[in-house]
């Protein structure tokens, strides 16, 4: 589908950071290196993937093979028996892609720190994947100030670069977006596979889990997971899943993207975030797949700003901003004027219990959080309304900031992200602008339920939740 005429093995200096250099590093290989140690995190895919094809060249350079793992871990960073089945249901399917090219994969139980240093006692050189929230960049930081050998990383989850883009936090999409949009076409080149010169399949891995589709739900009961939350049947993780999905809504919904994608009421979305948020697909090979669909004008336009210029602010948000979780981290007037309109009197008031139920007063948005609760989504739309009216049930803005990113991390596919984490930011002011001062809210940017009905039809949406919920009960 794509066009292979701008296809490269080359991957962009940009793209790789060095975190690590011993004095003695060179092309020769330190003494006893056994292999090339690639750490697979933040890009759970087996192609389109500048982390594992830099492994792949750095190994043929440096006349190793190539060990790549993924280093399970029970509590990851909050996640619940949902998120951890979505995401092993992709690296499930790794190792038997990873073959065919000779190369080793292997899934070890233990933190992703602590693997890596062990099994860096034999490496020449440890690859890893970028990391952008504080718990990914504590253990890579871990990693280079611990090991002896190079650790280098690379970074394949956004289309620019996100130093690349920019060294200091952007305000809004109209401050980052010429910055990104220029070097769009620089970065947005297709990614050929290398071949790996020595193969490594025979490599031993002690403490291999063996992870298959068959075996899944066992490895999951080992783990220390809240159950809670459990997996849900409408979405299936991977790359081969991400690809077909994606592919169905080129072929059937695009042409609709953009008078519908703000239309809750239908489905003509792609889908992607949860498998951009587990590294199921490359942001880049998405791209160069609508460009190459036949689908172009606004539906193309608009796609590539929500999925580059609207994903990659988040990114530059996460990297520049230590608060992005707190509410610390919204914007100085937003502070200011919810702060001065904290004690207005509310109409509803609600406890997080019942919100969490999808107790309240209005439809619409008990429909969006059953949703959320039973399909791990809820549409872009609805999810901005969904965090306003939390602030405005709520006793305090900051209780509401807490709520509204207690369940965006406990029931969202995609949450914990930096692009979760910037929506709920955003509904307190965040990548936003001062509004008429009202009720509450302040100059925050406020939505109801009547501009909804102006907009869409929510009647329609809490029809189609209704027959969901009903499908995966």
């Amino acid at each position: 589908m794509s066009s292979k005429s701008d296809t490269s093995t080359d991957i962009h200096p940009d793209r790789v950071r060095v975190l690590h250099e011993p004095e003695d590093h060179g092309e020769t290989p330190p003494e006893g290196a056994d292999y090339v140690l690639y750490v697979m995190e933040g890009a759970m895919r087996a192609t389109h993937n500048h982390a594992l094809e830099y492994a792949v060249q750095r190994a043929n350079a440096l006349d190793l093979r190539l060990l790549v793992l993924y280093p399970l871990v029970g509590d990851t960073f909050g996640a619940y028996r949902r998120q951890k089945h979505f995401m092993l249901q992709g690296v499930a399917e790794i190792k038997p892609a990873l073959l065919k090219r000779g190369v080793r994969f292997a899934v070890i139980k233990g933190g992703m720190a602590e693997t890596t240093r062990d099994f860096a006692n034999q490496a020449g050189l440890v690859v890893l994947d970028r990391g952008y929230l504080r718990e990914h960049k504590a253990w890579r930081d871990d990693v280079a100030e611990t090991v002896d050998v190079a650790v280098h990383e690379v970074e394949g989850n956004v289309v620019v670069p996100v130093a690349t883009a920019s060294e200091k936090r952007e305000h809004a999409a109209r401050t980052i977006r010429k910055k990104i949009m220029s070097r769009l076409d620089t970065f947005c080149v297709g990614l050929k596979a290398t071949t790996l010169k020595k193969d490594s399949t025979s490599l031993s891995v002690d403490g291999e889990i063996e992870l298959t589709e068959q075996t899944l739900d066992g490895v999951l009961d080992g783990l220390n997971l809240d159950d809670s939350v459990p997996p849900v049947p409408l979405f299936k993780g991977g790359q081969a899943e991400g690809r077909r999905v994606f592919r169905a809504f080129l072929k059937e919904k695009f042409s609709n993207y953009s008078e519908h994608r703000n239309q809750p009421q239908t489905s003509d979305v792609s889908h992607m975030s949860k498998y951009l948020h587990f590294g199921n697909v490359s942001p880049i090979w998405l791209v160069r797949e609508a460009r190459a669909s036949g689908v172009g004008g606004e539906d193309l336009d608009d796609f590539i700003e929500e999925l580059v210029v609207r994903r990659e602010l988040p990114h530059n948000f996460v990297e520049y901003d230590e608060h992005y979780d707190s509410y610390d981290g919204i914007p100085e007037f937003a502070k200011k004027t919810l702060a001065e309109h904290k004690r207005d009197e509310r109409e509803h008031v609600y406890t997080r219990q019942q919100l969490e139920d999808a107790e309240t007063h209005d439809d619409y948005w008990n429909a969006a959080q059953r949703e959320l609760v039973h399909t791990g989504y809820m549409h872009n739309y609805m999810r901005m309304y969904w965090g306003k009216k939390i602030i405005e049930w709520t006793n305090t803005p900051q209780y509401a900031f807490e709520t509204t990113l207690y369940l965006n991390n406990k029931y969202f596919l995609d949450g914990r992200d930096p692009n979760s984490y910037a929506g709920v930011s955003w509904c307190y002011g965040t990548h936003d602008r001062g509004w008429t001062e009202r009720a509450i809210f302040g100059k925050v940017r406020y939505m109801n339920a009547a501009g909804l009905e102006r907009k869409a039809k929510p009647k329609e949406y809490v029809k189609k939740v209704d027959a969901l919920v009903e499908a995966v009960s």
